[in-house]
This record gives C-alpha cells, sequence and structure tokens, in this order.
C-alpha cells in the first residue's frame, strides 16, 4: 500500500502547475531537470572513484529507489518483451554515455567535459532523422557545425594530456544524442517512472560483467563522503532529473530536448569555477571558445524562426 500511495502521488501535477498550459509545465520540468543534470559534472569530480565505478553505483541506487514506482512483476505483462528489449537497447546507450562522460571528467575536469556537452546538437541533428527515418533538417546540421571552430579553440588552449578528455567527452556527446532519439522512438505512452528503471536497470545489468573484468579492485567501496555524494547523484540527479526529462520527451522533440540540455554545461562549468576553482586550471581562450558553443546552441531557436518567416 505504501508503494501503491507514492506511485499515485508521483503520477499527480505539483500544486503550483495545475493552473499552468501542459506546454509552460512541459518546459518548467525540462528546465528542472537540467539544473538538476548541472551538478552531475561536480559531483562526478568530487567523487573518488573510477568513471566505471561512479556510474555502477549511480545505476544501481537509482535503480533501487525506481523500483518502488514501477509495480515491477507486472512489467513483462503490461509492455511485453519486445519492448523491454527496445528500453534495454536505450539503456545500454545510457551506460556507455555515462562511462564516456565520467571518463572525460577524469581525463581531464569538469568544464572540458561539460564544454564537449555542448555539441550534442549537432550530433542530434545527425542521427534523430536517420533514427526515425526522416528527413535531415539542414538548418538543425548547419547551426550544429557552427561549434565546430570553437571546440578546435578549446582543444587548441589546452594542455596535451587533457586533449584525450576532449575526444572521450565528444564520443559522450555523440552517445547522449543517440539515446535521446532511441528513447524517444521506443517510449510511447509509457509511464516515465518505468521507462527510466528499465533503461537504468539495465544499464545496471549491462555494466556488472564490465565491473566484474575492469573494475574489481580495492577502490570500489566509496568513502563516507562518496556515498552521500553518489546517493544525491542517484536519487537526484538522476532519479528526479530522468523522470522529468523523460516526461519531457514526450512533447518535445529530441532536438529540442537536448538543445534545453544545454543549459547544463552553463550549470556545470559556473558550479565548477566556484566549486572546484578550476578557472585557475583553464585559460581566457578555453573559455571564450565555452561562450562560442554556448551561443550557437541558443541562436537556434532565434535563427529558426528567422527563417520559417
Amino acid at each position: 500500500m505504501v508503494c501503491d500511495y507514492l506511485y499515485s502521488s508521483f503520477q499527480s501535477k505539483p500544486a503550483f502547475l495545475k493552473n499552468n498550459s501542459p506546454g509552460l509545465q512541459t518546459y518548467l520540468e525540462l528546465h528542472l531537470a537540467v539544473f538538476l543534470y548541472g551538478f552531475t559534472a561536480i559531483l562526478g569530480d568530487l567523487i573518488q572513484l573510477s568513471a566505471l565505478h561512479i556510474v555502477w553505483w549511480r545505476v544501481l541506487i537509482s535503480s533501487l529507489v525506481l523500483i518502488f514506482f514501477v509495480r515491477f512483476f507486472n512489467l513483462a505483462k503490461d509492455l511485453g518483451w519486445r519492448k523491454i528489449g527496445q528500453l534495454s537497447f536505450v539503456g545500454v546507450l545510457i551506460a556507455l554515455h555515462w562511462l564516456t562522460f565520467y571518463g572525460s571528467i577524469k581525463l581531464s575536469n569538469a568544464s572540458i567535459a561539460l564544454v564537449c556537452f555542448g555539441t550534442t546538437p549537432f550530433f542530434t541533428a545527425l542521427f534523430e532523422p536517420m533514427v526515425f527515418k526522416a528527413r535531415f533538417k539542414w538548418l538543425d546540421i548547419c547551426i550544429g557545425l557552427i561549434v565546430i571552430p570553437a571546440m578546435i579553440m578549446v582543444v587548441f588552449t589546452l594542455d596535451l594530456s587533457m586533449r584525450l578528455g576532449i575526444y572521450v567527452g565528444i564520443l559522450s556527446a555523440a552517445l547522449s544524442a543517440l539515446f535521446t532519439s532511441f528513447s524517444k522512438k521506443y517510449m510511447d505512452d509509457i509511464d516515465p517512472f518505468r521507462v527510466s528503471f528499465i533503461e537504468l536497470g539495465s544499464a545496471f545489468l549491462f555494466l556488472c560483467p564490465m565491473l566484474f573484468l575492469f573494475g574489481n579492485d580495492a577502490s570500489f567501496l566509496p568513502s563516507s563522503m562518496d556515498w552521500i555524494y553518489l546517493i544525491i547523484l542517484a536519487v537526484f540527479c538522476t532519479c528526479l532529473a530522468f523522470y522529468l526529462s523523460v516526461r519531457s520527451l514526450k512533447k518535445l522533440s529530441a532536438f529540442n530536448v537536448n538543445l534545453a540540455i544545454n543549459l547544463e554545461p552553463i550549470y556545470g562549468i559556473i558550479l565548477a569555477i566556484f566549486i572546484l576553482k578550476e578557472h585557475k586550471e583553464l585559460s581566457p581562450q578555453f573559455y571564450v571558445g565555452a561562450v562560442v558553443i554556448i551561443i550557437a546552441v541558443f541562436s537556434y531557436p532565434m535563427i529558426k524562426k528567422y527563417v520559417s518567416k
């Protein structure tokens, strides 16, 4: 009964959103999710574990939290194994995205990983038409290409030891575009809690053999502070943020969702300056390149509106 009560509570709209239009509610939920995502890179830098261990603990804790909201034993009956398989495939992409994202942080720093994330709209403009077998939107691709010169500027301002972090971060952005596009294709009208649980649960199962082969060492167990960071990361920056972003993805295109999610670098870089003091490691040219990427991303709605007129 407790689980049913919690489940029904999360299905109802927050009181402050009941009188708003569905469009406004969707954008509010999306931007709250993005705000929470802004902390993930900071927490990944603070946690003293490898990228594999961080992601494994993140999806394990998240799955354990979500299991109370999904009516686990009815999943196969309600959704069918084919749908579960499709969402599980998305979960594997999520696991790979997070592995490369935290790998980029460990190889460089949080600010660099977040700037690389700014290339996600370009990859989404390429992958979303392929996934949905639709025509390419050349305006989306052209806007995405604007970030390339800025990325080159960012790369050449960095020490050689950090450049591998850039390449891994760009791979992470491509994987993010892929999993967002496939998630939108396969989610249908399924409850966002169930989508989140299946995707994160399958990510956990995918990572278990990898943990056995590559991550079975003394650093596996988190320290006391790492436990606090991991719980914040899993409950607020994963379960809640993932649920809200899945809800918004039902009503918005994958490109528009990823465009909004590009506020994450802004939040993250500001937090990295104040919390991690990363501005001492990076040159002014790096931040010039970062600003160009962010401007390119947010110029999309205005340019599209102008072209459509």
